[in-house]
């Protein structure tokens, strides 16, 4: 895929100045981070990270040496073993004899857009209702695309019954569902690159919800305390967070095991293993402006720790919608808020790391309303293939294998 530096260009000049200048403080931090031998973080949201690219993108960075561990939702798991974005055909409900007390709000039910050949090999895995895939060709409707396998028929079905398979795996073998189906993905999904480089790709606690059963088999793959500790220990070998359009993210990376916020004091009390975010570089890529103002009055008055020692409302004092990703954030010296579009942002940051690096990106994701954008996504859909069971089953027996003869 080639790189349009000049749109990658445009996004940066479109940013504005302060934006320019924590964006730029992100690319020295991330390269000083990755020159001394050092890790860098993703935290990464479902929903615009799926759709701007961003989750490919991070995959890529996986592969060339660039990321070194990422937590994400249980949402974004689901899509990537659908191979992220799918082409869908939304047809009205009742024409297809369905209930409509019971499909999604606008009476909808969605088709994979598959062909015959593609559903003859999905047959061979599981039961497929023929008749009512014959219709779909004649129901009327639209074409979409959007994240993959989740809601249409019956890539969503043939997911999460998936799910239910790679639960079972994972309680033989102990792994996290992350890891085990990553052995079955594409390598240019998080997950897939993350099984083929040895990177952790882990859901953290608080996005467990969401991905029907796939969200509750990744909960149940391993208890909540071993995927507190693996978390933890994620972050605490990081020197950059990166968080990317992504919420409460102070329960995530505050976490119960880390003590500059407090949080990890009573663990530390115990003995347990603990870490500190103290030193390391918080980067958040957000639209909301609110995140800056947060951190600007904190640096100005101290307001948002002196709300924190008095025992006040931190939505109260500072005047502003308080989301849970504000509250160490903005009292962390080493947080650094790039208020834009991740579609922009994110091309820019990967592209001027890269090149300080002296590192050839093959994928470059963009704002999905460009052009390019465009193209990507329709590149994604055409080349990003969802999960292969067969393929994961093998490393599966592999894996048994090695541990049988240890």
């Amino acid at each position: 895929m080639n790189i349009n530096r000049e749109l990658i260009g445009k996004f940066y000049n479109e940013l504005d100045e302060r934006s320019k200048e924590t964006l730029d403080a992100s690319v020295k931090k991330a390269v000083e981070a990755k020159k001394r031998g050092g890790k860098i973080a993703v935290v990464t949201g479902s929903g615009p990270n799926l759709h701007e690219g961003v989750t490919t993108l991070v995959a890529e960075l996986i592969s060339k040496g660039i990321v070194d561990g990422v937590t994400t939702s249980s949402a974004v798991i689901n899509h990537e073993m659908g191979g992220v974005l799918d082409r869908v055909k939304m047809c009205g409900a009742a024409q297809l004899g369905f209930d409509e007390k019971i499909m999604p709000r606008g009476n909808v039910f969605e088709f994979t857009d598959m062909t015959d050949e593609q559903l003859d090999e999905l047959g061979k895995e599981m039961l497929l209702d023929r008749e009512l895939l014959a219709k779909r060709h004649d129901a009327e409707g639209h074409f979409v695309t959007k994240a993959a396998a989740n809601m249409a028929y019956p890539m969503g079905l043939r997911t999460e019954m998936l799910a239910e398979e790679i639960h079972s795996l994972c309680r033989q073998c102990g792994l996290p569902f992350e890891q085990v189906a990553g052995w079955g993905c594409d390598k240019r999904t998080m997950l897939g690159a993350g099984a083929e480089n040895n990177v952790p790709v882990l859901v953290t606690i608080p996005q467990l919800v969401g991905g029907g059963h796939v969200g509750m088999a990744v909960g149940d793959s391993i208890p909540v305390a071993e995927r507190s500790r693996r978390i933890a220990s994620m972050l605490r070998d990081s020197d950059v967070i990166i968080e990317s359009a992504v919420a409460l993210t102070q329960e995530i990376h505050d976490g119960p095991f880390e003590t500059y916020t407090g949080h990890g004091i009573w663990s530390w009390w115990q003995k347990e293993p603990v870490y500190s975010l103290r030193e390391k570089t918080l980067i958040r890529f957000d639209l909301d402006e609110n995140l800056r103002k947060a951190q600007d009055l904190q640096k100005n008055s101290a307001m948002i720790q002196e709300a924190i020692s008095k025992g006040l409302p931190k939505t109260k004092i500072s005047k502003i919608p308080f989301r849970m990703e504000m509250s160490a954030f903005a009292r962390h010296e080493g947080s650094l808020p790039v208020i834009g579009d991740i579609g922009m942002i994110w091309p820019v940051f990967a592209l001027k790391v890269a090149d300080e690096l002296g590192i050839t990106l093959d994928f470059m994701s963009y704002k999905q309303e460009t052009e390019d954008g465009k193209a990507m996504r329709e590149w994604i859909v055409e080349n990003v293939r969802p999960l292969d069971r067969n393929k994961m089953l093998e490393k599966f027996s592999k894996w048994k294998g090695k541990v049988s003869n240890a």
